[in-house]
């Protein structure tokens, strides 16, 4: 088979979009070394058959995808690029959904909370006693995004024995959680309040009571735009007058993995007199 023609970086360059300069930096990253590089003049020669790598290297730029990622699509075989791109551009899409909403609550932060009773809608219901398994730790708000879950996991697993969780888990924030606080934090599972006075694991009856909620996406629940909703909560307590008579807590009503980053996800509460 006849070899590529070797063409010179400036007729490469043109042919496959981009500069001189950039294919410098590209060889300097291993991304797309030359085919032969002139001992004397050290000028840089590709072969024409690299133009279809080069090609790609500019749209996947054209994505902002890392460099260190493109490394990894260019060294996959053609069935697995589309899947890494897709996988980068999922990754993309959720960031910017949280970073949405991160902008939302820095305006709201930053415009001394106006307007944020009309980004909520406030909720009411009323709550029956739970029997519930609990877990309960003192952390920060990096260690939650792990924590939680574990924890929530390990109290289904162990609600098995009596039957299963019969409500969604919850959240209880015995104090506040920030950059200074540490809670504590306790999850609970409900389970059959049958099994009460039987139980071979932490438990308690969380008392029956009236809350308030707002309901909020999965990209919501990221910190520290969840603060957000925990804010328009306190707003319409000042203005109504109603005093709060526990703390607060989230309820995780969906199956997480499975929900995406605009679905609604967590319910925000407050018990109420």
């Amino acid at each position: 088979m006849e070899e590529d023609a070797l063409l010179s970086i400036g007729v490469f360059a043109r042919r496959a979009r981009l500069s001189p300069k950039a294919l410098r930096l590209y060889d300097r990253q291993g991304l797309l070394p030359p085919d032969r590089v002139d001992p004397v003049t050290g000028y840089r020669h590709y072969r024409e058959g690299r133009l279809a790598d080069a090609r790609l290297i500019v749209l996947l730029r054209g994505l902002d995808m890392p460099l260190a990622q493109v490394a990894e699509v260019l060294a996959a075989p053609d069935r697995e690029r589309a899947l890494l791109v897709a996988r980068y551009w999922d990754g993309v899409e959720r960031r910017l959904t949280a970073q949405r909403e991160l902008a939302v609550h820095l305006r709201i932060q930053l415009s001394g909370r106006e307007g944020i009773l009309d980004m909520y809608e406030i909720q009411h219901r009323e709550v029956p006693d739970q029997l519930v398994l609990t877990e309960r730790r003192s952390a920060g708000p990096q260690e939650l995004p792990a924590w939680i879950p574990a924890a929530t996991d390990r109290l289904t697993e162990a609600a098995a024995a009596y039957g299963g969780a019969v409500a969604a888990p919850f959240v209880i924030y015995h104090g506040e959680v920030d950059e200074d606080s540490d809670g504590p934090v306790e999850v609970c599972v409900p389970i059959d309040p049958s099994h009460a006075g039987t139980l071979a694991v932490p438990g308690r009856i969380e008392p029956a009571h009236h809350e308030v909620y707002t309901r909020i996406t999965k990209a919501q629940v990221e910190y520290p735009q969840i603060l957000s909703a925990y804010d328009a909560l306190c707003a319409w307590a000042e203005r109504e007058r109603v005093p709060f008579t526990g703390p607060g807590r989230e309820v995780y009503f969906t199956d997480w993995a499975g929900t995406g980053d605009t679905e609604p996800a967590c319910d925000i509460a407050f018990p109420t007199a």
